[in-house]
């Protein structure tokens, strides 16, 4: 794999939740993944911008390569200072939403990639990172 950059783009507004998709994209595609897999990466990316425009107005996405000796893949770290999660078992649920959305954001996202973990803090923000390797 050649070496890939990190990239990180900071989130504050919608245009900057459309950059993160689309450099991921890119890097999932620059990776080896399918054009489907890079649109299951890239739906991610959305999701986790979208959320912290909508709950910690700013943050940032940090994308970069990974391999191991039987794979690569992508790794994303979505992080904010925001108010953190209160009941991170709640926002995992299907359905369940603060924002009156559908409520399928972060089950989504777990869903969409291989790898998933959140830590929250209250009053000091949220870090979620997910990986998706290559099949």
């Amino acid at each position: 794999m050649p070496v890939l950059q990190d990239i990180l783009v900071g989130i504050r507004s919608d245009v900057d939740i459309v950059l993160a998709r689309q450099q991921g994209r890119a890097m999932a595609a620059s990776i080896g993944f399918s054009a489907t897999d890079a649109t299951l990466i890239a739906t991610a990316i959305s999701e986790l911008a979208r959320n912290i425009v909508t709950y910690a107005r700013h943050g940032e996405v940090m994308m970069r390569g990974e391999e191991t000796t039987h794979t690569k893949g992508i790794v994303i770290i979505a992080r904010d200072s925001g108010p953190g999660i209160r009941n991170i078992h709640d926002v995992l649920r299907d359905g369940y939403s603060t924002s009156g959305g559908l409520g399928l954001g972060l089950p989504g996202v777990r869903r969409l990639m291989d790898e998933f973990v959140i830590e929250s803090e209250l009053q000091q923000g949220t870090t979620v990172t997910v990986k998706k390797w290559l099949k």
